[in-house]
């Protein structure tokens, strides 16, 4: 039993010691091209088109650690929509998921999620499976389509409110002043 123990003890320090397994995973979205591209250990390994946020549903820009995933899930906020393969990374539901409208990957089309096609959202969620969350980094950047549905015309009349934090035709110099901005 003695001669033993130095063998069980070098092994436990060998397992304490070990590296981690799993590779490092960054996941890189960029709204303004619409397109995804997921790197391990700092090698590009996929590049797929996605759908984010349409105008008056933001997907949030920023860096995120995923914190939970879901095989099969159902969003209850928009009627029970399908969300395949869905990898959370904020607490408000956001997530990257499968899609099945296809058609609109490459444009902002979605409440706010990450819609990615479903053979590409299948292989992102292995890949994160197999590697880990606590090992996984997502960066969303770049910007917003704001002008999506405003229509056309000269502007007049519309509820700018929702893009910016003011009336630009009521207060500022688009109305000719500093002050609210008068009757006709």
């Amino acid at each position: 039993m003695r001669d033993l123990m130095p063998s069980v003890i070098m092994l436990l320090g060998a397992l304490v010691l070990a590296p981690a397994a799993g590779a490092e995973v960054f996941i890189s979205i960029d709204k303004t091209t619409q397109r995804m591209s997921v790197s391990v250990d700092g090698k590009e390994r996929y590049s797929w088109p996605v759908s984010t946020g349409m105008a008056d549903y933001a997907t949030p820009a920023g860096n995120f650690t995923p914190s939970r995933m879901a095989r099969t899930h159902f969003s209850r906020e928009w009627d029970n929509a399908p969300m395949p393969h869905s990898i959370f990374f904020t607490d408000a539901g956001h997530a990257i998921h499968g899609s099945h409208a296809v058609g609109r990957l490459g444009t902002p089309a979605s409440h706010g999620c990450v819609r990615l096609a479903p053979a590409n959202a299948k292989t992102l969620f292995s890949l994160v499976e197999a590697e880990g969350l606590d090992k996984v980094r997502i960066e969303i950047t770049g910007v917003d389509s704001i002008g999506i549905g405003l229509g056309g015309g000269s502007g007049m009349g519309r509820d700018y409110s929702r893009i910016t934090s003011f009336d630009p035709l009521a207060v500022g110099i688009m109305s000719g002043s500093y002050g609210p901005r008068r009757g006709p």
